[in-house]
This record gives structure tokens, sequence and C-alpha cells, in this order.
């Protein structure tokens, strides 16, 4: 076999599905969408063929961290509800986060703004290292009532998985990745992204909201099958 076929061969199989998927940290049904999604993942006999790339997208972009006031009253104020209909409604979510094995305080969660938690996940992208930032600040956020617009937060995330403590004050100090985030939330406005999270399979399937394991895993195994006759394994591809 001649070392051009061989190389050629062998990128073949290397390729990976896509599947794209637009969140915003302060999302509770993100964090429940990632979990029933990683179940389907999981269950696939094809993981380590399809590749999770993370988009930014900001529910409230104009929303400014404000560490006095809590999810309860802000949610009171933003749908004009009581407080008590606040917390029923997050005890509600809560509930279902718990039943994918997540723990939600919406009670310690503290209001802020997401866009440098999204440049810092745009960083860890860089690395590699998208998804385990993603559970990080879903967990700062959801669970240890974190103030994920915190620079000095977000640095000790980003040691926790690797990240170096010198360029993440670099660039939390600056405004780089700042394109890459908007970017992101451009592109959601082209594929027609009206809410998080979003699920795009090969540029072909979506699926939007915190769906159940099973939608997810129909989609998956379906998109994969398509996405498969055009990139062969590279067994098969030498058969």
């Amino acid at each position: 076999m001649g070392t051009f076929l061989a190389e050629y061969l062998t990128s073949l199989n290397l390729k990976r599905m896509q599947v794209e998927i637009w969140s915003d940290i302060l999302c509770p049904f993100c964090y429940i969408g990632k979990r029933k999604f990683e179940k389907a993942l999981n269950g696939s006999a094809h993981k380590n063929r399809i590749q999770i790339i993370w988009k930014s997208f900001q529910l409230s972009p104009d929303l400014v961290t404000d560490t006095d006031t809590s999810v309860y009253e802000y949610l009171a104020k933003h749908k004009g509800i009581s407080m008590e209909q606040a917390r029923q409604m997050t005890d509600h979510v809560a509930q279902m986060a718990a039943s994918e094995g997540l723990e939600y305080h919406f009670d310690k969660a503290i209001h802020a703004n997401s866009f440098d938690a999204h440049r810092f996940l745009q960083l860890a992208k860089t690395h590699g290292l998208q998804d385990e930032a993603e559970e990080k600040l879903f967990e700062a956020y959801f669970t240890k009532g974190k103030n994920i617009a915190n620079h000095e937060t977000l640095v000790q995330l980003g040691t926790a998985i690797g990240l170096d403590e010198k360029n993440m004050h670099d660039v939390l100090s600056s405004q780089e990745y700042t394109d890459e985030v908007m970017q992101d939330i451009y592109e959601a406005q082209q594929v027609g992204v009206k809410g998080v999270p979003f699920f795009v399979f090969d540029r072909k399937y979506a699926v939007s909201g915190a769906q159940d394991t099973k939608v997810f895993a129909e989609v998956l195994g379906k998109s994969f099958t398509e996405w498969h006759q055009n990139h062969p394994d590279l067994s098969e591809a030498i058969e």
C-alpha cells in the first residue's frame, strides 16, 4: 500500500460526525439537556466517531451582574409573578435536575452575566477542554452558587481543568475570544436558534430543548448512519 493511500485511509478513520450544541450557562435546562444527551452518547456504539462542539449563546445578553438580587427576585420581576410562584417554578426545575443526578440550589445562585464565562469556554475549546469547562461552569452556577462573572472564579475553574493561570488572567483582562462568542451567537441566528439548549447533528437534524434521552439516541443513530455512508471506517475502506 502506497504512503499516500495509507495516509488517506487513516484520515478517513479519524473523521468524526459533529454535534453542535448551543448553550448558556444560566439556562437550567441546558445542564439537564447535557446529561440526557450524554446518556444517549454513552449508549452509542459509535461514541468515538462523534465530535461534540459547544457553541456560545446568551439568553440575557444585557443582564447586569447583581450579587444582591436572588434568582427568585429576578424571575418574579422578569416574568411578572410572585416570589412564591418563582420558588415553585425553580423547585420544579430542581426536581427535573435531580432526576438526572444533578443538584440545583437556586437559593445560592448568583445573578450574573455569562459573557466572560463564554470567553473562558472559547479559550478552553482551543485546548480541547470545552466539555470539561462547560461541566465546571454549570456545577459552579447551579450547585455551588459561584459568581460566574467573577474573573477569579473563572480562573479557579480554568486551572482545575488544566488551563494556565496566567493565560486565564491575560485572556479575561482583555477582549480576547469576544469575536468567537459573537460568531457563535450569529451562527445561532442563521440556524434559527430561538432558545437553548439547541442540538444540531451533522448540520442536518436539530433537537431543541432538554428532550428525553430516547429522542437524542434516535436522532444520533439516524444522523450517524447517514453520515457514516460517506465516511466509512478504515477497515471498510481497505476492503
